[in-house]
């Protein structure tokens, strides 16, 4: 195996501003020495000349006492202790060496356990098997880190190398998650006995009136997302699919139910998988040509890729994932995949609504209005879908079609297989924390107060329910106070005095009990 210089002093690299000047090391050295062809990880590792060690959310800086030696073998066992888990990074570096380089590498510390763990991953990504023997003696070790990366609680042996293999899904689909103290922190705050305890205060009639409501809500908002706006039949047609999520495994042919649904007419649009390119962003308005943002997987890799994301979903359901980390990787794998020429975004969250009512995350009956929570934060959502697609870009190569649509020249699978879902996940429990401490009370809320309104009409006008609903719609637009039209109109037989005691007691319900 030629030797090649690893670590280098940096103070940019690749536009990304060191903290500090220091030595960089662990993967982004070596994809950067052996020209990997993939995006740097988020963090980089770089060892301080000022010996002190902190992180931040691009850098991890270590001691010079850390700093490995500079040769391939010690650079990936420091990026395995250090950096966690990188799958993509050891596909690409498998592809690049060749078997006989591979067993001289394992065979540097045979039993030791990142020797182990280069060689399982070597086996599993590859699918080729090594001439070594296979272990006899040892600990067990597991191949992810759990300190530092989300793995699986129940780990397969594997006794060839005696490693646990406790990765959270499959060779075909496999992000991964880091550790963080925002996740953590949400992990601990919800929940499913705290979110039962959050519900179980409510009367169960108004919450499920709340999910109903939510339910269309969340519909409308998933269009909205889209830069749609549809129809009332159409919102909740959607909204009823939304309210079936979970009752039906994933499958390829669920997945294209789900597309017949959400697509209204489909004669202007090829339905099920595609079966050509396919890209997120503009057309140049002279030329005509594709401006990608994203470009999705290629046309004869989606079949593939789906098996592989849907087998990994029934995975993770089976060993009790966290569910919302679970719905992170499905969902967002989902979309970036875009296996459909249209109806990727809605589909991509139900995925998550699937995850949440499969994995009995949300309360029997109760869907959260992610897409909602979402909406609200429109830009933090296009900021994690960017995270993902823009590095990619600099990676896949493509030329434009006679439709200007995108051919992919490359091999890209791997991009869509092995991702750091991290960003996407914490983005994700800021949604459902919303949902769960904000949306749900606050509707909760509004509802008992329409409630006590309603009763106290009754009692006095004895209004029927159409024009309760129609009078408190107006003092909500018009701050407590019936417009001079509605009273003209509508509320013609309501007298001054009359009106002047409705407005009153809105205004004690909802705002003075606000």
């Amino acid at each position: 195996m030629k030797h090649n210089q690893y670590s280098q002093k940096i103070m940019i690299f690749h536009g990304r501003q060191a903290p500090e000047e220091g030595t960089l090391v662990g993967y982004g050295a070596i994809i950067d020495s052996l020209k990997l062809s993939m995006p740097l990880p988020n963090k980089l590792a770089l060892i301080s000349t000022k010996n002190r060690q902190y992180t931040d959310s691009q850098w991890l800086v270590l001691t010079p006492r850390h700093e490995p030696e500079d040769n391939l073998y010690k650079q990936i066992v420091f990026a395995l202790k250090y950096e966690g888990l990188n799958l993509l990074f050891f596909k690409k570096l498998f592809q690049q060496l060749s078997n006989e380089e591979v067993t001289t590498l394992v065979q540097i510390e045979p039993t030791g356990q990142y020797s182990r763990k280069i060689w399982f991953l070597y086996e599993w990504l590859m699918g080729y098997k090594l001439n070594i023997p296979d272990l006899t003696q040892g600990n067990f070790v597991n191949l992810v880190d759990e300190e530092m990366q989300y793995a699986s609680s129940t780990p397969i042996k594997s006794s060839r190398y005696r490693i646990n293999n406790n990765l959270a899904g499959t060779v075909d689909f496999c992000p991964l998650i880091f550790k963080t103290e925002k996740l953590e922190n949400f992990i601990g705050k919800n929940n499913p006995d705290s979110i039962k305890t959050t519900i179980s205060g409510f009367r169960k009639d108004i919450l499920l009136r709340t999910s109903s409501f939510l339910l269309l809500k969340d519909s409308k908002a998933s269009f909205s997302i889209e830069g749609e706006t549809p129809t009332q039949n159409r919102a909740i047609r959607w909204g009823k699919a939304i309210g079936q999520a979970g009752s039906k495994p994933l499958s390829n042919e669920e997945f294209c139910r789900l597309q017949q649904i959400v697509i209204e007419s489909s004669r202007f649009i090829k339905m099920g998988y595609r079966t050509e390119g396919g890209f997120v962003g503009e057309h140049d308005r002279v030329t005509g040509e594709p401006i990608p943002e994203h470009i999705s997987a290629k046309e004869d890799d989606v079949e593939t890729l789906m098996n592989g994301l849907i087998k990994s979903a029934n995975y993770l359901e089976s060993i009790e994932f966290n569910p919302v980390l679970a719905a992170t990787k499905i969902a967002f794998g989902f979309v970036f995949i875009h296996p459909f020429v249209d109806g990727n975004g809605r589909i991509h969250r139900y995925v998550i609504h699937h995850s949440l009512a499969a994995m009995k995350y949300s309360p029997q009956g109760i869907i959260f209005p992610v897409s909602a929570a979402i909406l609200e934060r429109i830009v933090d959502y296009q900021r994690v879908l960017e995270n993902y697609s823009h590095p990619l870009l600099d990676f896949i190569e493509w030329e434009k079609t006679e439709k200007n649509n995108v051919k992919v020249l490359n091999d890209t699978i791997d991009f869509y297989r092995y991702f750091d879902a991290t960003p996407q996940a914490e983005f994700l429990f800021e949604c459902v924390d919303t949902t769960i401490h904000q949306t749900i009370p606050a509707e909760v809320n509004y509802l008992q107060k329409y409630d006590e309104m309603k009763l106290w009409l009754d009692d006095h006008f004895q209004m029927p329910d159409e024009m309760v609903a129609l009078l408190i719609r107006f003092l909500e637009q018009n701050q407590g106070t019936l417009s001079k039209r509605a009273r003209e109109k509508e509320f013609v037989s309501l007298n001054p005095e009359e009106v002047k005691k409705i407005e009153e007691k809105f205004s004690i319900i909802f705002t003075e009990n606000t």
